[in-house]
């Protein structure tokens, strides 16, 4: 019994610590590659971990490095959950900088009234955005 209290599985901790509002969440975050641990991608939730392993992943644009202090018997309230770790995370930056930093596409935009685009013209938007439709 004291040899399981040792070691628990990265999504159950994972939920545990309030990292992931599901375990089946904290399940596919570990097996899309998304968890680091003490430097090596985990690709199985089944992984186990000790006191004192260090964890690697991003929630949202933040990058997150925790090592674990506790492993927790229950998913309890945030104020318990928060005792779990301690978090070595780089500085957050403000949300304007972090908006800021996203890049996004630009969007192609039609004039009001233009209408749908005529075949010609939907043929030269698919050659240039690279899509077929050569024929």
């Amino acid at each position: 019994m004291a040899e399981q209290a040792e070691k628990l599985r990265i999504d159950k901790w994972l939920w545990h610590a309030r990292f992931y509002k599901t375990r089946s969440l904290a399940s596919k975050a570990c097996q899309s590659g998304h968890i680091v641990l003490n430097g090596q991608s985990v690709s199985k939730a089944s992984v186990t971990i000790v006191v004192g392993d260090r964890l690697q992943f991003f929630q949202g644009p933040h990058l997150r490095v925790v090592e674990i202090m506790a492993l927790g018997v229950r998913r309890g309230p945030a104020p318990e959950a928060q005792t779990l770790y301690t978090d070595h995370s780089p500085p957050r930056m403000p949300r304007k900088e972090v908006a800021s930093d996203i890049r996004t596409a630009p969007v192609a935009e039609r004039e009001a009234g233009a209408g749908r685009p005529t075949k010609a013209e939907r043929r030269a938007l698919d050659r240039l955005r690279g899509e077929g439709g050569d024929a």
